[in-house]
């Protein structure tokens, strides 16, 4: 008896136990992440010195399907000042690509790899599923996503 708890226990739990540590899912599909960057926001500063740009109040960027919202975002010029290199979102960020958000304390966008490190309380909504981490990366061009840091999925069944 003791035996085939414990087997049940290993073939029902032991698989979640890897979804504690970090998960692998879809975000967004593929983003074009040469697509044009749109931001509006309250405010902007501008450092020609430094080569960097910051946006504050209300601050949205778009870039084709991608949305991303927050209070403050630096942005960051690569030295020819002619390509952004990256942007530095704090401040309640979120980020929308079709009918999955996410939402965290900050995101860090490395426009040359396509790739968004979002970091503190992470919560990734797709569909009526819910994921929470203390870290996500996404990769933009392949339309995944990578959680680690204590990550706890709630999976609903729909209809």
């Amino acid at each position: 008896m003791l035996r085939s708890i414990a087997s049940v226990f290993i073939f029902l739990i032991l698989p979640f136990a890897a979804l504690a540590q970090g998960a692998q899912v879809s975000f967004g599909g593929n983003q074009d992440t040469d697509a044009p960057i749109e931001v509006t926001a309250d405010s902007l500063a501008v450092n020609q010195k430094d080569g960097t740009a910051i946006y504050t109040g209300n601050v949205v960027i778009a870039q084709g399907d991608m949305r991303m919202a927050a209070q403050k975002v630096l942005v960051i010029y690569s030295e020819t000042a002619k390509k952004i290199q990256r942007m530095e979102a704090t401040g309640g960020v979120t980020m929308v690509s079709g009918d999955e958000a996410a939402e965290a304390q900050r995101a860090d966008y490395a426009l040359e790899t396509g790739v968004v490190v979002m970091s503190g309380n992470v919560l990734l909504t797709q569909g009526a599923s819910v994921l929470t981490s203390e870290k996500m990366t996404v990769n933009l061009d392949s339309g995944t996503a990578q959680l680690v840091g204590r990550v706890r999925t709630v999976l609903n069944q729909e209809e």
